[in-house]
């Protein structure tokens, strides 16, 4: 059995769950697959024992020797050695190989340890869950003035300004990230939601259809009437208009139409249902 005071163990198959995953939950967990034959593994331990004390206790890290743990390996992909993973509430989320300085292995572990705002910020995103908009958008702003570094605060923040129809705070927010961050998934969803509620301008969907029945085929109707379908989550339905807007009038608006389907996909993510079908529909569009 494992004891949770540890901070530097051997790890098997029969205790990874309880060693990395349940611990995970509680602090973040290093993972050092290596094996005695490796002379990089060897360079590498002296630099993460050295972390371990100095972090007294702020993660873990969890020793498992390849060669006996085959499986263990396998199981999570790993090809060279050392590989070291970083877990953090049950699942991988960070790693590398090789022998990496120490600057760049504590800079891993900053990313992962737990901060006085995260706590805000979980009571934040309940707020949110629950429909308290304005209650979640006060206590992201309150997290972010007091850890401005702490980058994930100001993407929440974003999200629950776009949500209240504050989408140039949303934007503000989202231009204070690092380039790097901007990169994110999330980021990039956030980005292309911006664009739908710009467009649609704050106009409730009543009206918006209305001037679609009252203007038949005019663009302009069709495209923010798509965007604001893409606000109130029915996608379909603004992926229906957004191909029309492709057939009946290619070249408005710098192709509109096929910009409004892009940023839809953004959205939904790659694995949605509706993805494949609407993206091998504009392709045919196309071609």
């Amino acid at each position: 059995m494992v004891e949770a005071t540890n901070d530097l163990l051997d790890v098997t198959a029969g205790d990874f769950q309880q060693a990395v995953i349940e611990e995970s939950f509680r602090r973040p967990v290093l993972v050092d697959f290596w094996a005695d034959w490796c002379s990089p593994c060897q360079m590498l331990m002296p630099v993460l024992a050295k972390l371990v004390d100095e972090y007294a206790g702020k993660f873990r890290l969890a020793k498992v020797n390849s060669d006996e743990q085959q499986g263990l390996a396998s199981q999570f992909g790993v090809r060279s050695l050392p590989t070291v993973m970083c877990f953090r509430n049950g699942k991988p989320v960070d790693q590398f190989m090789g022998v990496h300085p120490e600057s760049a292995i504590r800079a891993i572990i900053e990313k992962y340890l737990e901060r006085p705002s995260d706590r805000t910020r979980e009571q934040a995103l309940a707020r949110l869950d629950s429909g308290d908009v304005a209650g979640a958008v006060a206590d992201l702003r309150a997290a972010v003035a007091s850890d401005p570094e702490h980058h994930e605060l100001k993407i929440d923040l974003a999200q629950a300004l776009l949500q209240a129809g504050d989408a140039q705070g949303a934007e503000q927010q989202l231009n204070l990230l690092p380039m790097d961050v901007h990169e994110q998934d999330a980021v990039k969803q956030l980005r292309a939601r911006l664009v739908f509620a710009k467009t649609a301008n704050g106009t409730d969907l009543t009206t918006l259809e209305q001037q679609l029945r009252e203007h038949g085929d005019d663009p302009e109707a069709l495209e923010r009437l798509a965007a604001a379908y893409m606000v109130a989550g029915r996608s379909q339905e603004a992926m229906d208009l957004y191909l029309k807007l492709m057939q009946r009038h290619r070249s408005y608006n710098d192709n509109a139409g096929q910009k409004g389907l892009l940023a839809a996909f953004e959205v939904l993510g790659p694995r949605h249902e509706l993805v494949g079908q609407y993206r091998r529909r504009m392709v045919s569009l196309l071609y």
